[in-house]
């Protein structure tokens, strides 16, 4: 399709002709969804950045209860890191067989990115079941609520990772690599991999900086 364009010069000469250019029509689907989930994570990091901000605001309000020194254990949460880390690789990993169509490749490196993301929410949930059974659940203080909330938002943003790459794999074993499926699939690697920075900000500063308190 073109569009008819007379320049200005030969606007006063009745008798010019129109010049032809390319229509510049709307965005490529690929375009579209990339802008798209973008402003998707922006958000999120928008919305953890509020949490953080409230946990930074209560971190001192323990209500004559406990504090984080004496109930975060760092051993458990060093556990937690490093399966949360070795899952982003393994994520990275998937995400380059996928682009190359490498079937074997794909599903035992997303194998290992949901186990490992599976040995994570478990030590997670471990966690939150100990310190409620020690009395420290997230009605105890403003400092256990915020922390329960930050921290449990973060769990539920990998159970969601976790289900969405159950999905990815059923649609790549039915659809195989199609654009619509690989394009998926790299939007659930950034996902990933921005629920491992998040985390990293909350480990440094949840937990070393609420365990040197």
């Amino acid at each position: 399709m073109t569009i008819a364009i007379v320049d200005q010069g030969e606007a006063a000469d009745p008798h010019a002709r129109p010049v032809d250019r390319p229509f510049p029509g709307p965005a490529s689907k690929r375009i579209v969804v990339g802008f798209g989930f973008w402003i998707f994570l922006l958000s999120d990091f928008i919305m953890f950045s509020a949490f953080f901000a409230a946990y930074a605001v209560l971190s001192g309000e323990t209500a004559g209860g406990p504090s984080g020194k004496e109930l975060f254990d760092l051993k458990t949460v060093a556990a937690e890191t490093a399966a949360l880390l070795a899952s982003s690789f393994t994520c990275g990993m998937s995400a380059l067989a996928v682009q190359t169509r490498q079937f074997g490749k794909v599903y035992a490196a997303s194998f290992f990115t949901f186990l490992f993301g599976a040995v994570f929410l478990g030590l997670e949930i471990n966690e939150f079941a100990r310190m409620v059974a020690e009395g420290a659940g997230p009605q105890r203080s403003a400092f256990l609520s915020s922390f329960f909330s930050l921290v449990g938002l973060h769990g539920l943003h990998v159970t969601a990772g976790l289900v969405w790459l159950s999905v990815m794999m059923g649609q790549i074993a039915t659809r195989g690599f199609i654009r619509t499926t690989m394009r998926r699939f790299l939007c659930f690697a950034l996902f990933w991999h921005a629920l491992d920075i998040i985390w990293v900000a909350l480990f440094t500063v949840v937990y070393l900086m609420g365990a040197a308190k």
